[in-house]
């Protein structure tokens, strides 16, 4: 009986709106590589923490006031008399930090495993737009507790924006809404944090999911495995994405879920690298901290701005250091995909650059000294290498022939 009333109601919505159509399209009939490994747990757990981040979010600001004179202790009241609200504040700082390590590792694995090359140029495109959306969601998110590292961080990275030729500085007053860091910066900041750019990053996130589902997932091998088709038209080296993948990232949650767990309820600022010591103070425009920088995820990029003494080159060397990863769908010539059949000379090159990014972002929470900004630019120069010198190396790689089929 239960089931037939079911049934009648799934039948009486599928005519008004296809919901077993999508099901069947985008879930339980789409076929993915059958060979997917631990790498492939990320695209889930980035959505699972967006999720977070936008139910957290929602709860702080029924308690958060966006104004100069009581964003501080609003957050002190969160912290302190708002029931659970310590928790659901270390879950979203907790959260922001989470989002950036599971998107780098997602995006790790596309470059390993080449899913940024034919035909899924545009996919990439779409997922570093939400990589440049999710950087600013997390900087004007950064100012919102209005703590001396959040005031001061954002005064150094707005005042940047003045390096740029001819309109420069009327672009940063345009920006902080007045001459200085103040209770119209705040706002502003707090209305594209909460509202703006949550919509923007769902946008971009189904666009990305649906340019998925058209171009079909990449895998380890690299294979396209719709060139491979049963008489049914089922890809031979496919499965069902539910209840196969469904399940087995259920696994990946799980584990993902029980780090976050630690953290939040046993360090929740990581020594400092997650809720900077500083930021437990009120902001203070008349006391600057000893040594401001950013977030740890920013690092990498901020130390490659601080090493080159000259603002506007330094600024262009910053962008350029994220920008160049939209480019390596036409700047990576090689005659394979995977990282598998890839030879010594990517896989050196490939090994150099996680140790310069590493490196720089190490660097980039650190003061500067003549030592660390020498060895700064010596990473820089890897850093850039890997992009600039891929049409060359990724050219002459001694390659191994790929599978006809799935390994």
């Amino acid at each position: 009986m239960i089931s037939e009333i079911l049934q009648r109601s799934i039948n009486w919505i599928d005519v008004r709106f296809p919901v077993t159509k999508l099901w069947k399209d985008q879930v339980a009939e789409y076929y993915a590589p059958k060979n997917f490994n631990f790498w492939y747990y990320f695209g889930s757990l980035a959505m699972l923490v967006f999720a977070n981040q936008v139910i957290t979010g929602i709860f702080l600001t029924m308690s958060y006031k966006p104004s100069a004179a009581e964003a501080f202790g609003s957050v002190e009241y969160i912290m302190r008399d708002v029931p659970w609200g310590w928790l659901i504040r270390y879950m979203h700082s907790t959260g922001a930090s989470a989002f950036f390590v599971v998107i780098y590792l997602h995006m790790f694995r596309g470059i390993i495993y080449g899913s940024y090359r034919k035909p899924r140029e545009l996919l990439w495109l779409i997922g570093m737009a939400i990589y440049a959306a999710l950087m600013a969601e997390a900087f004007l998110g950064y100012l919102l507790p209005w703590g001396q590292m959040s005031y001061w961080g954002a005064q150094v990275i707005i005042s940047l924006f003045g390096a740029i030729p001819f309109i420069g500085e009327d672009l940063t007053i345009w920006i902080r809404g007045d001459y200085v860091v103040s209770d119209v910066t705040l706002n502003r900041f707090f209305a594209l944090h909460v509202i703006a750019l949550p919509f923007v990053l769902a946008g971009l996130v189904v666009a990305h999911l649906m340019a998925l589902h058209e171009v079909g997932s990449n895998n380890p091998d690299g294979i396209e495995i719709k060139d491979n088709k049963g008489p049914d038209g089922i890809p031979l080296d496919g499965i069902p994405f539910h209840p196969y993948y469904t399940v087995k990232d259920m696994v990946g949650v799980m584990a993902f879920l029980a780090i976050a767990a630690v953290v939040v309820f046993f360090m929740p600022s990581l020594g400092g690298y997650l809720l900077e010591h500083n930021n437990f103070k009120p902001a203070d425009p008349m006391v600057t901290p000893t040594h401001i920088a950013p977030l740890w995820y920013f690092t990498p990029f901020y130390a490659i701005l601080r090493a080159i003494p000259h603002k506007l080159l330094g600024v262009m060397g910053m962008g350029l250091s994220v920008g160049l990863f939209a480019l390596l769908p036409w700047l990576d010539r090689g005659a394979v995909k995977s990282i598998r059949y890839r030879g010594w000379i990517y896989k050196l090159f490939l090994s150099v650059f996680v140790v310069c990014f590493i490196g720089l972002g190490y660097l980039g929470m650190q003061p500067p000294t003549p030592v660390s900004t020498m060895v700064t630019r010596i990473l820089a120069v890897g850093y850039f290498g890997f992009f600039i010198l891929m049409p060359i190396y990724t050219r002459i790689d001694p390659t191994k022939p790929e599978p006809e089929r799935l390994t």
